[in-house]
């Protein structure tokens, strides 16, 4: 086992530098290089501190043989929600999303459907119109996409999309950390 690349990928994963995880385990910057190069061992106080930054508990580092994480989502895995009175539809295309960066899900609008309101928040979003067209309202700000067009905004503004065409409006959109 390789325990400094263990330690690169989590410190990564954690989007620490050397030195930010240095500081937090009172570690030198170089002492961090050494170790994920595997030109030096850790002793274990100093090991259990790093997976406690790291948020990994020693079991789990340690762990291979554990299955892999899913990969594959099959379509009957996938939760459906309908608001008929608002007229559209959200798949859940992963049914661990929540749990996850992202959350990929399929939209679906009725004519003159509109999904929710959502509050700003630190989320990132991308949107790719399948069918139709879709209106972003972001704050003050009011965007039209047709099909095959994609868009990519930072929610920090109130914001809700709506059904823009005449027939139904379908359109893919992830969004990280928790957004539906």
């Amino acid at each position: 086992m390789q325990i400094g690349k263990k330690i690169k990928q989590l410190r990564l994963k954690k989007g620490l530098t050397q030195e930010e995880l240095g500081e937090r385990t009172d570690l030198s910057k170089g002492y961090i290089s050494q170790l994920e190069r595997d030109l030096t061992s850790p002793s274990i106080e100093t090991l259990f501190s790093l997976l406690e930054v790291l948020g990994s508990s020693p079991k789990e580092f340690f762990d291979d043989g554990s299955p892999a994480a899913k990969v594959v989502f099959g379509k009957d895995e996938h939760i459906m929600n309908t608001d008929e009175d608002r007229g559209y539809s959200v798949r859940w295309l992963v049914s661990e999303s929540n749990e996850k960066e992202m959350e990929p899900v399929l939209l679906s609008l009725a004519p003159n459907g509109e999904f929710k309101e959502f509050e700003p928040s630190l989320s990132q979003t991308f949107i790719y119109v399948l069918e139709g067209r879709i209106v972003l309202q972001l704050g003050t700000e009011r965007y039209e996409a047709d099909e095959g067009d994609a868009l990519y905004y930072e929610a920090s503004h109130h914001h809700r999309l709506s059904n823009a065409g005449p027939g139904e409006a379908r359109c893919l959109l992830v969004a990280t950390e928790s957004y539906l």
